[in-house]
């Protein structure tokens, strides 16, 4: 069985509740990423979606299970993760290029001056911003401090771009503009990203996997529908693909009824190390015994623990 690159293997999260006992807000959750696709996690509010990115940054731990990112067990946060917020986050005081320098030079600390602005400016011109890189955040659109954001992720090359609906903020005109130009960025430098979001067109547009969770609490991964769209899509070609609206409707279909009435029977007879893959369009869903996580191994490198003191 080929080793994924993202593997996500059996986690669960439990908060204390309310005079005594747990909330489980979500258990058992088995998913595996190949490098360099793009999946989007998709849910009702309270199912957990930002608690796994926040996992997969190493910003949470989970009660149970692990996660491993090529052949590494996440043991924190780290450089090799990059996360978009839904707010941009920039440091005020900082111009454009002062905030993606500041990220730069993080990672490469022993790099000159001269270094960390030149490799800052690639991305801020990647995210066409050049010209404005010696605005402050004040002085900048909504779009343009998320495009910020985007260049000071990107700029540290990491191994995963983590995103929280970092369009949902946004004006309908520039949420699309920048959804084409990370889409642009990551099928041009074969970016690995996961990103949370509620909107299904997003999701379909944007994504190779659509991860569909159940509501919570106790929610689980339910499906993962395969996007039978080209890889080459265009915005405005979108809607007239032939499995276009098949797609659509089955992940509305899915938040509308199935995740609510997804019962204890559901989740009982659930493969949750094999969730079904669904493509829709096919005459019913196939089931991929390779796209699949193995069982948690004890060959895992993780990093060492330093000694205080």
């Amino acid at each position: 069985m080929t080793q994924k690159f993202i593997s996500i293997e059996g986690i669960a999260k439990r908060f204390p509740a309310a005079g005594g006992g747990t909330t489980t807000v979500f258990e058992d959750l088995w998913l595996a990423m190949e490098r360099g696709t793009f999946t989007c996690v998709i849910g009702h509010s309270g199912c957990g979606k930002t608690t796994v990115l926040n996992v997969l940054a190493g910003l949470d731990t989970p009660s149970d299970g692990t996660v491993i990112v090529d052949n590494q067990a996440i043991e924190g946060p780290s450089l090799d993760r990059a996360v978009i917020f839904q707010s941009h986050a920039l440091l005020p005081w900082r111009t454009v290029l002062g905030n993606v320098a500041f990220a730069v030079s993080s990672k490469w600390r022993r790099w000159s001056r001269l270094e960390v602005e030149e490799h800052a400016r690639r991305f801020i011109a990647l995210v066409g911003l050049a010209g404005a890189e010696h605005k402050r955040p004040a002085e900048l659109s909504g779009g343009m401090k998320q495009r910020v954001g985007i260049a000071r992720a990107l700029s540290i090359e990491p191994k995963i771009l983590l995103m929280d609906e970092p369009f949902s903020a946004l004006d309908a005109l520039t949420r699309g503009t920048l959804q084409d130009e990370v889409r642009r960025i990551c099928r041009e430098t074969g970016q690995t990203v996961v990103m949370i979001t509620h909107d299904v067109d997003e999701a379909i547009y944007l994504a190779d996997r659509i991860v569909l969770m159940t509501n919570g609490p106790q929610a689980v991964l339910a499906e993962i529908v395969e996007n039978p769209l080209p890889a080459d899509r265009k915005r405005h070609d979108v809607h007239k693909h032939p499995l276009y609206y098949a797609v659509r409707n089955h992940v509305v279909d899915f938040l509308v009824s199935r995740s609510k009435s997804f019962g204890d029977a559901d989740k009982a007879a659930l493969d949750r190390r094999r969730p079904p893959v669904v493509r829709p369009g096919a005459p019913e869903p196939v089931m991929l015994g390779d796209a699949h996580p193995v069982p948690p191994r004890s060959d895992i490198a993780r990093p060492p623990v330093s000694q205080a003191g």
